[in-house]
């Protein structure tokens, strides 16, 4: 199992999901030269990916999404309620809907969705099952309702998002409309509410955390690393690998 967060923060989103042999890419938030830079970076062929699924439509998320499924000929999986409201999607033929009643079969992989809540259309997480184990991935989302907890249950990696820290937030320099935003229940989790979710989702088959989403001007790893550290460190059933993902660079995660 691998997990490479190819880039995370506000300026732009990529990940890498690797489990058998099958690799899926987790939205598309840089260039389409960028994400293909990037794979080959950590030693991935770009042309080595399966699919592209895309958690919802807000910029940093879907930047690179038409030029890069037309340059590796990539099956799109958009929600239903997302489709056809995208400009470019790459090949329209190539994309498949879903909703949040579907299992979706993508080689060795079945990834599931679950609603999230934040200021999008239709956002959703995942999950991926694969011959390794279950990876969860839950961005974006401005509170971790009992659902999210529920389906991210089980997993042995967890990509968090943990984009600011409250006082940071607060005395920064954003406009108030939009730290009210951020804090909303349609924004983004603070780094305790990340903590308090994976506090829920600790188990002894638990392997690694990864903090993505991190706000470049209201948060800073040190910062995310410690809250989720001093969750992980007050219990005993576990001891996953803690990382936290970067702008610039990939940051990734592998065990057989």
């Amino acid at each position: 199992m691998r997990i490479t967060l190819l880039a995370s923060g506000s300026r732009g989103n990529a990940i890498l999901v690797s489990s058998g042999q099958t690799r899926i890419l987790v939205d598309a938030g840089l260039s389409a030269r960028e994400i293909c830079r990037r794979l080959e970076c950590v030693g991935i062929a770009p042309d080595s990916i399966a699919a592209l699924l895309i958690t919802h439509e807000h910029s940093d998320h879907i930047r690179g999404l038409g030029p890069l499924a037309r340059r590796l000929r990539l099956p799109v999986y958009l929600h239903t309620e997302l489709a056809g409201t995208l400009k470019d999607v790459g090949v329209p033929s190539a994309v498949h809907e879903f909703d949040e009643s579907q299992e979706l079969l993508i080689g060795e992989l079945a990834v599931r969705s679950f609603p999230i809540t934040h200021d999008a259309r239709c956002p959703v997480g995942f999950t991926v099952d694969g011959p390794q184990g279950k990876v969860g991935i839950a961005t974006d989302l401005g509170i971790a309702t009992r659902l999210v907890a529920e389906r991210l249950r089980g997993c042995r990696t967890l990509v968090l998002e943990s984009n600011h820290d409250e006082d940071l937030l607060r005395d920064g320099p954003y406009p108030w409309k939009l730290k009210q935003r951020v804090r909303s229940k349609h924004g983004h989790l603070s780094n305790r509410d990340s903590a308090q979710l994976l506090e829920g989702l600790l188990w002894d088959g638990l392997d690694a955390v990864l903090l993505a989403h991190l706000s470049e001007t209201n948060n800073c790893p040190d910062l995310a690393r410690s809250v989720a550290a001093e969750v992980i460190a007050g219990q005993n059933s576990c001891s996953p690998e803690l990382l936290v993902g970067r702008q610039g660079v990939p940051v990734e995660w592998s065990k057989p």
